[in-house]
């Protein structure tokens, strides 16, 4: 069993941020940002932990398109605590195969589903289980990206979870209406992370849009990890400015 975040300080004044999907990309810099931000313990998760020490970080190593291995975690992932606000960020994602719809492998489809849409929802599920009726504040932010909304040649299983994602993200919002819980389905923009690097590197026969990518690395179009991160602290930090459930950083 991974345990409570015994090692986590935890007085009132201080805000709890569990983010999946740490280790690199944008949720490197999420970790990095709220690391060094006064106020916030986090519990990061991800496959890999990383060689940092701070006092208001705690690691679980954990591979979360492993749902049955998550399910059993769940009770041990979410603390209860003093804290006067929990957020959640679940971050990881993949971008799968690039391939059109008829060339997709059935296993690398079912990765793709158990981490971009069945293991938000599981924690999603299991954070409001836990921390519904508490009085703290607490947020549920779910990255997504505008291919949840516009249909991309290569990226059935993609933009088919985003979609599934931000609509699970709307009624759970409807479901818990209250100033004290907020619900965020968050288009992060064209990020220079790795997962850019790997759609230009896929074949212009299973991805026709890959000179459009390209040239979005070589124009400067693409934001810094460390920009988008800031942006994350805006909304986390000012909800009443977002009513809406869907939102998109380039819009802030």
């Amino acid at each position: 069993m991974l345990g409570k975040s015994e090692s986590l300080v935890h007085p009132m004044s201080k805000s709890l941020l569990i983010l999946t999907g740490h280790s690199k990309g944008l949720g490197r810099a999420i970790l990095d940002h709220f690391l060094n931000k006064e106020g916030f313990d986090v519990l990061a998760i991800s496959r890999t932990k990383l060689e940092i020490e701070a006092s208001n970080l705690t690691q679980i190593s954990l591979d979360l398109s492993e749902l049955e291995v998550l399910q059993k975690e769940l009770d041990s992932v979410f603390p209860i605590d003093n804290y006067e606000e929990f957020i959640l960020i679940n971050n990881a994602g993949w971008i799968g195969e690039v391939k059109p719809i008829g060339s997709l492998h059935p296993a690398e489809l079912r990765t793709q589903v158990n981490l971009n849409l069945l293991a938000p929802m599981f924690l999603t599920n299991s954070f409001i289980k836990t921390y519904k009726f508490n009085e703290a504040r607490k947020q549920v932010i779910n990255i997504s990206s505008g291919a949840a909304k516009r249909a991309v040649s290569g990226w059935g299983g993609y933009c088919s979870t985003k979609a599934a994602l931000a609509m699970f993200t709307m009624v759970a919002a409807k479901e818990n209406k209250s100033d004290k819980f907020h619900f965020y389905s968050l288009a992060p923009g064209i990020v220079d992370t790795e997962m850019q690097a790997e759609i230009r590197n896929s074949n212009e026969s299973d991805f026709p849009d890959i000179e459009k990518f390209k040239g979005f690395k070589e124009n400067g179009d693409l934001s810094s990890p460390e920009e988008v991160a800031a942006k994350i602290d805006f909304l986390i930090s000012n909800p009443s400015k977002f009513e809406d459930v869907i939102q998109d950083v380039r819009n802030f």
